[in-house]
């Protein structure tokens, strides 16, 4: 079992999701569209839904066409060396990051690799094996360049990509059927020992760590339903491999450093159709984070923290199947009435990764639009003569 690019509601129902060892070329000058999709409304009757909001910080932003009250907004990089910086700035310049679970160019973890860059940091990613290949073939051939636009014009540059699947620590723990497996030929040290080993070797250190991560084989199914494989599986994909990673890249990781996971809301509440021990996962995850704050503190002077994300219309969150109407409900429901831009959660990993958060550890900061915060949801026909504020679409 793998780890797949975390995105959207946070799993993928594929194996995990890590990266390649070859270097990126950079690509010519490219346009960014960032005109939002309409959101189709669909009323959805409920009782009880969560939220709290935490607005992601950042330098300065670029809001994008508004349509359906979206809005993009995006870490600034200075255009110019010369160009006098105003405000309280994200600065990561001279800073490297790892971010694992990058597999396309429309989920958490290439949006925060974004944010990250424009802020001036250097981006390894690492992709899942089987995934590696379509890729760095994206990548080369410029079909991700317009994703790869910056807030100055310039495109991200991914130093180096490479091949990791977090299910397995080190070689000894990888079966002879994944060893065999046509997807894994013609990659090598790809364990999470191995790639940390690379890395090091390759580039002595890192500031900043994100694990972008998950996978639920039985997500689709009831609790009361999934096998005990099923569920282990989750948690060995979407908890214990950021452990797993953690614990062998912190010996990379400069005093100072900051370390960032991704978690979902359905850890402390219940989600109907976010399965097979995939709430038990993130649970797991937000308390591991909590302990893992104070051992990285206390040893290492790392800071540790996750953002709990709201539904993004990703990739790997389409294989869920009900994305759609979650992120009808949340825009019914939160507090900010707009659908949740995978920039906003980039930006809110570049603050946390930055000086600017250096008190912050231990803590799931919410990125949702607020919707943590509800208590009920107030699209129910029970509400309907409250006369509740809110824009009809």
């Amino acid at each position: 079992m793998t780890a797949t690019a975390a995105s959207g509601l946070q799993l993928a129902s594929a194996r995990p999701c890590i990266a390649s060892s070859r270097r990126v070329f950079k690509a010519g000058a490219a346009n960014l569209d960032v005109n939002s999709k309409a959101v189709s409304w669909t009323k959805l009757a409920s009782a009880c839904h969560l939220s709290q909001s935490l607005e992601p910080f950042r330098r300065s932003f670029a809001s994008s066409s508004v349509k359906f009250n979206k809005v993009v907004i995006k870490a600034m990089s200075e255009s110019s060396e010369n160009k006098p910086v105003s405000g309280l700035p994200i600065d990561l310049k001279g800073k490297r990051a790892f971010i694992a679970g990058v597999a396309d160019d429309n989920g958490y973890g290439w949006a925060i690799a974004k944010s990250l860059a424009a802020a001036g940091a250097e981006i390894l990613v690492g992709t899942w094996v089987p995934a590696l290949n379509i890729f760095e073939t994206s990548l080369r051939r410029g079909k991700f360049d317009k994703s790869r636009v910056l807030p100055d014009g310039s495109l991200m540059e991914i130093t180096k990509v490479y091949p990791l699947d977090a299910v397995f620590d080190n070689p000894d723990d990888v079966p002879e059927d994944i060893k065999t497996n046509k997807r894994y030929a013609g990659s090598a040290n790809w364990t999470v020992k191995e790639v940390a080993e690379s890395v090091k070797q390759e580039f002595g250190s890192i500031d900043i760590l994100v694990h972008s991560l998950a996978n639920g084989p039985e997500v689709s199914k009831p609790l009361l339903e999934t096998s005990r494989n099923g569920y282990l599986a989750a948690l060995s994909a979407s908890s214990y491999s950021y452990v797993s990673l953690l614990k062998h890249f912190i010996p990379l990781m400069n005093p100072g450093g900051s370390s960032i996971s991704l978690t979902y809301i359905a850890s402390e509440r219940v989600i109907p159709g976010y399965g097979g021990g995939m709430s038990s996962a993130k649970a797991a995850l937000e308390s591991d984070t909590r302990v893992l704050a104070f051992e990285a503190g206390r040893k290492h002077k790392i800071r540790v923290n996750t953002i709990s994300a709201g539904p993004l219309r990703s990739r790997a969150a389409k294989a869920i199947g009900f994305i759609d109407t979650m992120i009808e409900y949340s825009i019914a429901n939160a507090p900010l009435q707009k659908e949740l831009s995978a920039d906003e959660v980039g930006n809110a990993a570049a603050f946390l990764a930055s000086p600017l958060a250096s008190a912050i550890t231990g803590a799931i900061i919410y990125v949702d639009n607020g919707l943590n915060a509800m208590g009920v949801g107030v699209d129910s026909p029970i509400f309907k003569d409250l006369n509740i504020p809110g824009e009809k679409h």
